[in-house]
């Protein structure tokens, strides 16, 4: 790595990106005064959108992918300030437009679709009054106004947009919000639509549909996009090129194709081993972790901003500044900021010490003692007077050591299933609870010491888990006292013990969790939850709200927790990837019904029920050269409080076979021959016969319409198939 270095990126052309571009950055530097000084967040940051370009932004939470957007819209907070740099969009320098420019730059060149559209969509004015906005402040009439938020709720595919019009936005599902709002967004035709993490919170299904419907706009109105994301997968589906942000600096950009092929910045490198992948499992191998944490703004004066957590760092690079250099690749010139950028795919991996063995840990064919048995578990709710069958006749078991996922579109009533047995609903008459092979009661309030101290759960955000006015040693401490018979010295021991475990340094004890980073406070979360050393943790979407580096420590220690205590968990996640990884059994849920349930490998390597395999069709990847078609279900989820007779997920099977679906509810199958004896066979709720799934999904289907041809089976074969069920 002596001899010369390749030649650095060159400086953009501004006079050409004015007339090729929908956004050209160009030395961005981005300022918050913070504490009496002002702070770099942003350093230097140049990069071009093309006119019907998808660009993707990706890194951790706090490298300043919201704040680019942020200044492109000149939405910056008080404290923040452009110190440097242009931002131009469609040809308009955006620091230099006055008041009325910029309004009409708002309202006519560019949009922004956020996060969470529950926020972004006022829940006192119907879905109408909103839209119609959007096109009023651009000077259409009232009337005409109508008559285009019509058409726009059609080309997001929205199929009864009078309906929609008159709801609220608390009356729609996430994904139909997410649709509303793209809606909007569209209203203007703009030259550049800004997606901030519009997918975080979607089920596969949605975040499907509504990449799709970005897609498909996108070729046909020849809007650019900027998206920003931490999920590397859906930024490899969208994005012809990407950029990787880091501290506020751009140390990586190209195809998409490319530096997810053979990444050039040991940070791009370490983003991507930390995602679950296909053929990853815990108990193959720990997923890689990124050490460390971001440097905070402005205090990097000298050298590589990344030295302090690459593996590959030497004194070079604490002492020089790498330049951005240029190598050519498969689809264009490569950009990364690295001095040894030739052999970043290099890097050495994170710890690689043996992982860690429990004595009952599935093994050899043989299942240890049950823990948890629930028999016919049922939940109905009463929503103005009518009956909601939440959870319906589900009976699962929980070995010990062992990760049940649950899985399914959100209304699929796995929160509920876990809730129930929490104890903190009570389950339909005739339901049964076992922990131990003991009888469980219904509610927490009822079970004794020891049974509810066994059972507990790690909650999706542990900002609304966790009370900010207390200390951290406070939160765990008094879990402690309450869970346990430990006091003063030996409370402080052991909390020290168990601080140890979820690998939460010391120094972060007296702190309150408000200063905490999210990963800091899911770890206080889980040492919270393992207070009372529980047979069992119910893990509710623990990890989807966290960067990928992050996720892979949050899954790593949950893993080794598992191992060393003999812990089992209920996990519940949309991500399948993470599911996969972590599970040693799958049950998919829908409309409160038990689908499937089975080993995880078997049921991610089929035959799967027809829901099962739209939701895995639904996962995006990284793999560029998967040629596996999405299966698109029709329509939303129907109501749990009017369920779909015979099989309830008839009404958007791809695979129907006619009126026995209909009219009959199926039966449980067993999967695989030789498994009917035993507790973890692989079983599918199906009237298609086993055979028949696995030929049907050896070719996935196109789309919904070829899937129902392909299955050969129509009504006319509904009798012939019903015979040979029973």
């Amino acid at each position: 790595m002596n001899g010369p270095p390749p030649a650095s990126f060159p400086a953009f052309d501004v006079s050409k990106s004015d007339r090729t571009d929908a956004l050209t950055v160009v030395g961005l530097t981005v300022t918050y005064r913070m504490r009496g000084r002002d702070r770099e967040v942003l350093q230097d940051v140049s990069f071009r959108v093309r006119r019907g370009e998808a660009y993707g932004l990706v890194g951790e939470s706090g490298c300043g992918k919201s704040t680019v957007a942020m200044a492109a819209l000149r939405y910056l907070p008080r404290n923040g300030k452009v110190k440097a740099g242009k931002i131009i969009i469609a040809g308009q320098d955006v620091q230099k437009l006055d008041a009325d420019a910029l309004r009409s730059m708002r309202a006519n060149a560019i949009s922004m679709v956020y996060q969470d559209p529950g926020r972004a969509l006022n829940p006192s004015l119907t879905i109408a009054r909103q839209v119609t906005e959007a096109f009023e402040a651009a000077g259409v009439s009232r009337d005409e106004a109508v008559q285009r938020t019509v058409e726009i709720l059609q080309r997001v595919r929205i199929a009864s947009p009078e309906r929609v019009m008159d709801s609220y936005p608390h009356q729609l599902s996430g994904g139909m919000q997410q649709r509303v709002v793209i809606a909007m967004a569209l209203a203007s035709n703009p030259a550049l639509l800004i997606l901030d993490e519009p997918t975080t919170g979607l089920d596969a299904t949605v975040e499907a549909e509504v990449l799709d419907l970005v897609a498909q706009l996108r070729e046909e109105l020849g809007t650019a996009v900027l998206f920003i994301s931490h999920n590397l997968a859906v930024i490899g589906r969208m994005c012809e090129r990407v950029g990787v942000l880091y501290a506020g600096k751009l140390v990586e950009e190209g195809a998409t194709q490319d530096v997810f092929a053979r990444p050039r910045h040991p940070y791009t490198v370490g983003l991507l081993r930390c995602l679950p992948s296909v053929g990853r499992s815990k108990d193959t191998e720990r997923l890689d972790t990124i050490a460390g944490n971001l440097p905070l703004p402005g205090s990097v004066t000298q050298g590589c901003i990344y030295a302090d957590r690459c593996r590959l760092a030497d004194d070079r690079c604490r002492r020089e500044a790498p330049p951005p250099y240029r190598v050519s690749a498969a689809h264009g010139d490569q950009m990364s900021r690295c001095h040894y950028h030739e052999r970043a795919v290099e890097l050495p991996r994170a710890s690689a010490e043996a992982l860690p063995q429990y004595d009952d840990v599935l093994r050899d064919g043989e299942r240890p003692a049950l823990v948890l048995r629930a028999v016919k578990l049922s939940k109905t709710f009463h929503v103005s007077g009518a009956p909601l069958r939440a959870v319906d006749d589900v009976s699962i078991d929980l070995a010990s050591g062992e990760t049940l996922g649950l899985v399914g579109e959100s209304g699929s009533g796995k929160t509920t299933l876990a809730k129930l047995m929490l104890g903190l609903l009570t389950p339909d008459a005739g339901s049964v609870l076992e922990l131990d092979g003991t009888p469980l009661a219904a509610r927490v309030t009822r079970r004794n010491d020891e049974q509810v101290k066994s059972l507990q759960i790690v909650f999706q955000n542990p900002d609304s888990a966790l009370n900010r006015a207390h200390s951290v040693k406070r939160l765990i401490g008094r879990a402690l006292s309450r869970l346990t018979a430990l006091r003063g010295a030996a409370i402080d021991e052991r909390l020290a013990t168990l601080t140890a475990a979820v690998r939460l340094p010391e120094r972060y004890l007296g702190s309150r969790t408000r200063h905490l980073s999210g990963g800091l406070k899911q770890r206080v979360a889980i040492a919270r939850a393992f207070a009372g050393e529980p047979r069992v943790v119910v893990c509710d979407e623990p990890t989807s709200a966290l960067d990928v580096s992050v996720q892979a420590a949050i899954l790593n220690l949950l893993a080794d927790l598992q191992r060393e205590r003999g812990v089992s968990y209920v996990f519940i996640s949309h991500d399948l990837h993470v599911v996969r990884y972590l599970s040693d059994r799958i049950a998919v849920l829908y409309l409160g019904r038990l689908l499937e349930i089975g080993p995880a490998a078997a049921v991610f390597s089929g035959p799967h029920h027809p829901y099962t395999e739209a939701l895995l069709s639904s996962v995006p990847t990284l793999d560029t050269h998967d040629s596996k078609a999405r299966i698109r279900l029709s329509g939303d989820l129907p109501s749990a409080a009017s369920p779909p007779s015979g099989c309830v997920f008839h009404t958007r099977c791809p695979r129907k076979l006619g009126a026995i679906c209909e009219q009959q509810d199926p039966p449980f199958l067993e999967a695989s021959s030789g498994e009917a004896a035993q507790p973890s066979a692989h079983r599918i709720r199906c009237h298609i016969p086993v055979d028949e799934l696995r030929a049907l999904q050896a070719v996935s289907p196109d789309n919904a319409d070829n899937a129902d041809n392909a299955s050969g089976n129509g009504s006319e074969n509904a009798s012939e198939n019903a015979a040979r069920n029973e």
